[in-house]
Formats: structure tokens, sequence, C-alpha cells
């Protein structure tokens, strides 16, 4: 995936398709509601980029493009540090566990705010590097916001009493590291073409998670 606009379109249709089976597995589980749409959400976003690539590439109209750019930075860096916290927040069956994701979601709120005003105060740009895309978006301390960009995400998931989220924040976060490591340039455009491919993960706990399984995966 983001290696080029085709590998997008295939990876975002599949993503997508993943999605779909886990809204097949909700089984009137309205807490999973959001988890099961996080697939539908990456696949899309993945979609997105395909045009964000075509637009880089003169291949769309320049205004086509423009709007894949800020579609796709909007739901990297305001939709998604909200709606993951969100989503795993929803999960949680009691009281104690919902106040502890509370923070992780406030985390987020903040930092989409942050990256939202990084996004209106300044022009925003992608070009092609070999195998992925760098987006440009001016940002004052720029590292401590990716920071805590991660830990609102992968810390809601972590700290999550279901053990198959918690095993799935634990691969997102070394997934950052490796990423990071691998490129900055290409950080945001490589960190959600995983986090898209890691959504397999979510359908497999919507189809194992049954209903009438009610805490063989909360950890106490």
């Amino acid at each position: 995936m983001c290696f080029s606009a085709q590998a997008d379109i295939v990876g975002g249709t599949l993503v997508t398709a993943i999605g779909v089976d886990a809204w097949r597995h909700l089984q009137g589980r309205s807490s999973h509601l959001l988890l099961a749409t996080l697939p539908v959400l990456l696949g899309v976003h993945q979609l997105v980029e395909a045009f964000v690539w075509w637009g880089v590439q003169g291949h769309v109209p320049q205004s086509v493009g423009t709007v894949a750019l800020w579609t796709y930075l909007l739901i990297a860096f305001v939709v998604l540090p909200i709606f993951v916290p969100f989503a795993v927040l929803a999960l949680e069956p009691t009281a104690r566990r919902r106040w502890e994701m509370a923070p992780f979601l406030a985390l987020g709120i903040g930092v989409s705010a942050v990256l939202l005003a990084a996004m209106l105060a300044a022009p925003i740009d992608a070009a092609a590097h070999p195998y992925h895309l760098a987006y440009s978006v001016q940002l004052n301390n720029g590292g401590l916001v990716v920071a805590l960009y991660v830990v609102a995400i992968c810390g809601a998931l972590l700290f999550s009493g279901y053990r198959h989220i918690a095993i799935f924040g634990l691969a997102n976060l070394a997934a950052v590291v490796l990423l990071a490591r691998l490129t900055l340039d290409g950080f945001t455009s490589l960190w959600c073409a995983y986090a898209a491919l890691s959504a397999a993960a979510i359908a497999i706990h919507m189809r194992y998670a049954k209903p009438h399984r009610e805490t063989p995966y909360v950890i106490t």
C-alpha cells in the first residue's frame, strides 16, 4: 500500500471489505459500532490517498488533488486522534474503565485541535518520494505533537480491558517506532497504511468476541 496510487486502490478496497465483514459481526453490540466502523474509515482513507497521488502526478485536475489532500490529512490529523480513543472508550463495560480511557480521548481532542490549526495557518502540500508520499504541514514542536498523537491512539488501545484490543495497541506502538526509524518524511503516509492493514485484527475481534461471552477478553 502507499507505494503508488494503484496500491492504495487495491489496499483501500481490501480494507473497506474487511470493515464490511466487521459490521456483519456486530450482532447487536452497539458498543462495538465505532470499532467496527474503523476499518471502513481507514479503507476510505487509503482510497482518498490514490487521488492525492494522482494530483501530485498531474493525472487529475488540481482542484481534485487539493480536495483529496485536505480530506486525507483531515482524517489522519483531526478525525483519527479522536475517533480511536472514543471507539475504545465506548467498548469498555464499566465506568472505571471508561474514566481510564477519558484522558486519552481528551488528549486526542487537543492534538486534533493543534493539527487542524496548523493546517489552517499555513499551506499544506504533498510530494512523491520513492515508495511513499511526503506530507508537508508547518508545525511548531512537531516531535512533541507526534508523540502526543501516538499516546492518544496507542495508549487508549493499550489500556483497553479487552486483551485482543490491547495486543492490537502494542502492535501499533511497535509499528510507530519502526516506521519513524525507517522514514520521517513519509511517516504520515506509511503509518496510516499500517493502520489500514491492521484493520484485519479488528475484524478478527468482531468475529470471536461473541455477545454471549461477557468476560473472557476483559483484563481484571
